[in-house]
């Protein structure tokens, strides 16, 4: 019996092994420089932009149409995933037409990057002809390109190197293959490796423990978990412990998120995780990405940070919907990182709306978070009817404590309407925040309340709030109230905002909130 039981776990373990096996990758991406022939850049190449690769980037012309274009090579005809790595340093969207052999396949929108030294990558999935093609980035505004610094091509058809593959009707004594998965997330992530990418098949995941993340992978080989193929993948929590915990009762760390995380440099893709005691909880955890994810209807914040957390991305997360009843509601936030330190952490093109607290929380975290192209609404309202409710419902809190820290957070071209409370505050943070190009509109109490720090205001727009601005002493300059007069919006159909993402996963852009007479103040999408 005994060697029997040990040849079956030598089977498991060699499937094991032929799962995470090279032979199933891609070939490697191949990287073409917009400043090398024979890339077109209807523009100029330039230098002046810390950050790029290789020896320049095309800084394309200001008109539509002055494109930028590069020759790219298939050996066989099929899908490629297309890489397109840019800076925008505006808050205004460069939307360009992705030209495949002369059919536009994509629009993205190319976004604001928070800085022109700061780059980003766009990943689209086109189709190739075997041998030479052309892809050509052709702006659909006056605005022009951003600046490009190049594209990565990776073809072919088969999975990622050392892929795990996750069905609901696998079998955690399978191998991991596509045609053989396992049957849990967590024995994906209990075999995984740095470089390894889980992908998960469509379908509700509802395990009685939470998934944990204890592992890491590194910096250039980090450890991916995403849905496949688009498949629409639901983490649902409701079978776990403290779903939801007893008014006052507290929940032990360790089971705290339906995903819990403590390892670095993951990378979380495309997952909606409902009904957690928490939805996503990171402690002590930094390098890692959460891309394109939905954190709803948890028993507390749809994503936490915690502890030293440093160096992470939030981009394009929706998070919604989250209560607390343990607490009465005044902890349950969108994203929350608290109580903590670390440098580099970045949210960018978050929905954050109907939390039971606040949408966004920074309460006693030391080290300056930037925020980017977010949007926080309906925040702060008992949709659950809670007993003794206590949520907060501010749009954004960039601070607090006892006693209050300064940290010095930064929020750009983002936009605050009908929460119960304020749009943007303080909440007691003395620092010097930066708050340029954001909108706040109709919430409960000041759109701005910047009352106890030294914050720098600019370009801001304040609209039907019970008290536009509350400043202390802040400094303010080319804001709505330092200008006067009566602002009228051009729209106040939040459709766009609140609707279905771009394909790029970014909010779609509208004249929501612009000001009707085309002034320089305010977020754009």
């Amino acid at each position: 019996m005994r060697l029997r039981a040990l040849l079956a776990s030598a089977g498991l373990l060699t499937g094991a092994l032929a799962a995470l096996s090279p032979s199933a990758a891609h070939a490697a991406p191949a990287r073409y420089e917009a400043e090398t022939s024979p890339a077109v850049c209807t523009g100029t190449i330039d230098s002046d932009r810390a950050g790029y690769s290789g020896s320049g980037f095309c800084n394309g012309g200001n008109a539509v149409g002055a494109y930028a274009q590069f020759t790219v090579n298939a050996s066989a005809a099929g899908t490629a995933t297309l890489g397109i790595r840019f800076a925008n340093g505006t808050t205004t969207a460069r939307p360009a037409g992705v030209i495949v052999n002369g059919s536009t396949v994509q629009t993205p929108s190319f976004g604001g990057t928070g800085a022109w030294t700061t780059w980003s990558t766009t990943t689209l999935t086109v189709s190739l002809n075997a041998g030479g093609n052309t892809v050509r980035l052709s702006p659909t505004t006056a605005n022009g390109l951003p600046n490009v610094d190049y594209i990565e091509v990776e073809t072919g058809s088969q999975p990622p190197a050392a892929a795990l593959y996750v069905a609901t009707g696998g079998d955690d004594a399978n191998p991991g293959t596509l045609a053989a998965p396992l049957r849990t997330i967590q024995r994906a992530v209990d075999l995984a490796q740095p470089g390894t990418t889980i992908l998960i098949r469509g379908g509700t995941y509802a395990p009685s423990t939470n998934i944990q993340l204890l592992k890491s992978g590194t910096a250039s080989q980090p450890i991916t978990m995403r849905n496949h193929d688009g498949e629409r993948v639901i983490i649902d929590g409701e079978n776990m412990p403290y779903t939801p915990g007893a008014v006052g009762s507290s929940i032990p760390r360790a089971e705290r998120g339906a995903v819990h995380i403590e390892g670095e440099y993951w990378r979380l893709a495309g997952l909606e995780i409902i009904h957690g005691p928490y939805g996503i909880f990171g402690l002590d955890t930094s390098g890692n990405v959460f891309d394109r994810l939905t954190t709803r209807d948890n028993y507390e914040s749809g994503l936490h940070l915690q502890g030293a957390s440093g160096n992470n991305q939030i981009i394009n997360l929706d998070s919604y919907g989250n209560r607390d009843p343990r607490k009465n509601g005044e902890s349950a936030d969108g994203v929350a990182i608290k109580e903590g330190s670390g440098s580099g952490n970045v949210i960018r093109g978050t929905r954050l709306w109907k939390n039971s607290d606040d949408g966004l929380d920074f309460w006693l975290f030391l080290t300056p978070v930037t925020v980017e192209s977010s949007v926080a609404w309906g925040n702060g309202y008992n949709r659950w009817n809670l007993p003794g409710y206590t949520g907060d419902g501010n749009g954004f809190k960039l601070g607090g404590g006892d006693p209050d820290p300064a940290a010095d957070h930064v929020v750009r071209n983002s936009i605050a309407f009908d929460n119960s409370a304020h749009g943007f505050t303080d909440n007691g943070n003395p620092g010097r925040l930066l708050t340029d190009r954001s909108t706040a509109w109709r919430n409960g109490r000041t759109g701005f309340e910047y009352a106890d720090s030294v914050s720098v205001l600019t370009r801001n727009l304040a609209v039907e709030n019970q008290a536009q601005a509350s400043l202390g002493s802040s400094s303010s300059s080319g804001n709505s109230w330092d200008l006067g007069g009566t602002w009228t919006l051009a729209s106040t159909d939040a459709s766009t905002i609140t609707g279905p993402r771009a394909a790029d996963g970014s909010i779609p852009s509208s004249a929501f909130l612009r000001p009707a007479s085309g002034a320089d103040v305010g977020a754009r999408f």
